[in-house]
């Protein structure tokens, strides 16, 4: 799993989806910021006391009763992240975490609440961490014509080094080409224009994809190619003479390789009031059995956003109550089985 799909996760693995238990596992450059038990998933396992996980890139939410039922969102789908009055089915309002997010497509609504009624980390923890994650998109992102060139020196970030600066190198994204500065540090490569630093690329390791040279009308060139998930840019500089370019393009190669084993994302957050944390995450590891693509739509149909459309119940012959209509996608049927027999 590359880092772009991890940052876009959002998995519900229920019952029988044994094989997504192992994306659970947090991944390199990954790490725990805050763990609580006694968090229910009140929208969608309501009563089921759980287990709230922050890590830098996401939050994950598994059942301590069964750990196969969990929930992996990753900071990239979060629309809104906040608190939130609810009254509780134990008869008491309450401060709740309450998450909308957006994957493929469609709107997906969270909502955690602690059992514990004096604490508020599961949503302070949750809040901090994502706002973290937001101001550090600069790991993780192509920046254009932004503000890191300072008196022609890169405003360095927290754990970035320069390796090697390099004058007189063009980037050709244009057909004339622009001579300009190339900074080589172990986070990003970065380019700007000698005449105006205002003109400038910041490429972090994370989105690269391929890094090669390659023939073109300007001669052997160095070319960066993003991921499909940033845009799939590509990216040309010229540099001379020949040899200079290939000790430049194994300089990048190397740093590239050891980024790759170890990742920085950028997410820095310390609790104000550090708890210990509880032991590492060890999900009893399961058969794999075979999705069933019908059920986890299902599944998913717990967490939908409705947004501000009202539906009027009508009577259920099914159900043989009055009941909302569901969408075509979600036949109230298929979704009342989804309740444990149990």
């Amino acid at each position: 799993m590359n880092s772009t799909q991890l940052l876009i996760l959002l998995i519900y693995c229920y019952q029988k989806c044994g094989k997504t238990v192992n994306q659970m596992q947090l991944r390199l450059g990954e790490f725990a910021i805050d763990k609580l038990d006694l968090i229910e998933d009140t929208k969608g396992n309501a009563g089921d006391n759980g287990r709230l996980i922050v890590t830098n890139l996401r939050i994950i939410w598994h059942s301590l009763l069964l750990p196969r039922i969990n929930l992996s969102i990753g900071y990239n789908t979060f629309i809104t992240a906040n608190s939130k009055t609810i009254y509780t089915l134990q008869g008491r309002h309450t401060q709740a975490l309450h998450i909308l997010a957006s994957f493929q497509n469609c709107r997906y609504e969270f909502i955690f609440t602690n059992q514990d009624p004096k604490s508020t980390r599961h949503y302070t923890s949750v809040i901090g961490v994502y706002r973290a994650y937001i101001s550090s998109k600069v790991y993780r992102e192509i920046k254009l014509r932004s503000g890191i060139i300072n008196e022609q020196l890169l405003t360095l970030l927290p754990q970035e080094t320069v390796c090697s600066t390099l004058q007189d190198i063009w980037n050709l994204s244009l057909e004339q080409g622009n001579m300009g500065t190339f900074i080589v540090t172990n986070i990003r490569l970065v380019w700007f224009a000698d005449m105006n630093y205002q003109f400038n690329i910041s490429i972090p390791y994370l989105i690269i994809a391929n890094i090669s040279i390659k023939s073109s009308k300007f001669g052997p060139t160095l070319v960066i190619v993003s991921t499909e998930s940033s845009g799939g840019y590509i990216l040309g500089f010229r540099v001379r003479p020949l040899e200079r370019l290939h000790v430049v393009y194994k300089e990048i190669l190397m740093l590239f390789q050891t980024f790759e084993k170890f990742p920085i994302f950028g997410v820095d957050y310390t609790l104000e009031h550090q708890a210990p944390l509880q032991q590492e995450l060890n999900i009893e590891q399961y058969s794999e059995i075979q999705d069933n693509q019908v059920e986890m739509l299902n599944v998913f149909g717990y967490y939908f956003s409705e947004g501000l459309n009202q539906k009027k119940p009508s009577f259920s012959n099914y159900l043989g109550l009055a009941a909302e209509n569901s969408e075509e996608t979600n036949k109230l049927q298929s979704i009342w089985e989804l309740v444990p027999q149990n």
